[in-house]
């Protein structure tokens, strides 16, 4: 991908409002109490430090940014790192983790503008995968904040939010990396799906043209060998990454037989098996493509689960650091650290965006 930050866009949610989710945790260490049965001890106690790390560098204004190679992107990265902690049970009123989320949620509202683009000054040039990802992360806490007044500033966010994306839709159905472009790739379309989706599901009217031109751009970027290439313009070769997140569109449309889905899904586990890791060509997104894969694989059902979760669970674990965090995809460990929590958390089905 051409993108100076690669960005992940996660799954909507299934159709309706959801609620907050219950958090019930040991007293002693604040992990879960229940666990399912794929989650081992080595794994519950990986992603206790991993969340651990995460509230340990949030800033002050409650934010999270990047030191990586890619720049700071400070929406985008606190709205990741807010969706991990979301992810572990936190909600913005209770759990653990709750006042990290709180002050996520805080920083996102202050970073949403009139005009609808949720972003910083700095990542004005970039803004367009976080702006998708903070409508996701709006659209979470929308169900799980309790203050009404809070309610209704999030309400109002992801209204303006869902407008800009709406009238920043290229001709061909995609988007690109400002609202202005008027141009268009695969993974900046699939964040901007996904954002509306939730939207969608937490009650902000979001135009049925404007999901169906989006799928349309996908349909139309897809090669022979089912794969989704770049841009819907491009003659490129399939891109692993974008192809499973394509998957995910589909899938969380209720499409699982479509034809393109089932197609694009036999490309992406014949090119993102995990144990591709370092060796593979795609190593450079090796975060990105496996967050959407693991998505992929969970929606598909227990069979494809049960064999890729354990894979995946002792990648993460033997990709750990001393601190607790991940350094994912070179772009940093608040990416890479909320990457994996995503991953490693998918069974608790905390987040209904990752339920089946």
């Amino acid at each position: 991908m051409r993108c100076a930050l690669v960005i992940v866009g996660l799954l909507c949610t299934p159709m309706g409002v959801h609620a907050a989710p219950s958090f019930s945790t040991n007293a002693a260490d604040g992990i879960p109490a229940a666990h399912p049965p794929e989650v081992n001890k080595p794994t519950q106690r990986a992603i206790e430090r991993g969340l651990r790390y995460l509230a340990s560098v949030q800033n002050r204004d409650g934010s999270w940014r990047t030191s990586g190679a890619s720049g700071d992107y400070p929406v985008a990265m606190t709205s990741l790192a807010g969706l991990a902690l979301l992810g572990s049970g936190s909600t913005p009123t209770q759990g653990p983790y709750a006042r990290n989320v709180s002050r996520a949620l805080s920083f996102v509202l202050k970073s949403a503008r009139r005009d609808g683009l949720i972003a910083q000054l700095e990542e004005e040039n970039h803004c367009m995968h976080g702006h998708g990802f903070a409508m996701l992360f709006l659209a979470e806490c929308y169900g799980m904040e309790e203050d009404p007044t809070r309610q209704g500033q999030i309400r109002l966010a992801l209204r303006r939010a869902v407008e800009l994306t709406a009238r920043s839709q290229s001709a061909a159905g995609g988007w690109l990396y400002t609202p202005d472009a008027a141009s268009d790739e695969g993974s900046v379309t699939v964040t901007q799906v996904q954002g509306l989706r939730a939207a969608r599901n937490a009650g902000i009217a979001v135009p049925k043209r404007t999901i169906d031109n989006a799928m349309r751009y996908l349909e139309r970027s897809m090669n022979d060998d089912g794969g989704i290439r770049y841009q819907v313009s491009d003659t490129g070769p399939s891109r692993p990454a974008i192809t499973a997140a394509a998957v995910a569109c589909w899938y969380n449309a209720g499409e699982y037989n479509d034809p393109n889905a089932e197609k694009a899904l036999a490309f992406a586990e014949a090119s993102l098996s995990p144990l591709h890791g370092r060796q593979n060509r795609y190593f450079g997104h090796y975060y990105y493509a496996h967050l959407y894969m693991a998505q992929v694989m969970y929606l598909s059902g227990e069979k494809k689960w049960s064999e890729y979760y354990p894979m995946m669970r002792d990648i993460l674990l033997r990709q750990q650091q001393d601190d607790g965090s991940w350094d994912g995809d070179r772009v940093g460990t608040t990416y890479g650290t909320s990457v994996a929590l995503l991953i490693l958390q998918l069974p608790y089905k905390h987040l209904p965006i990752m339920q089946r």
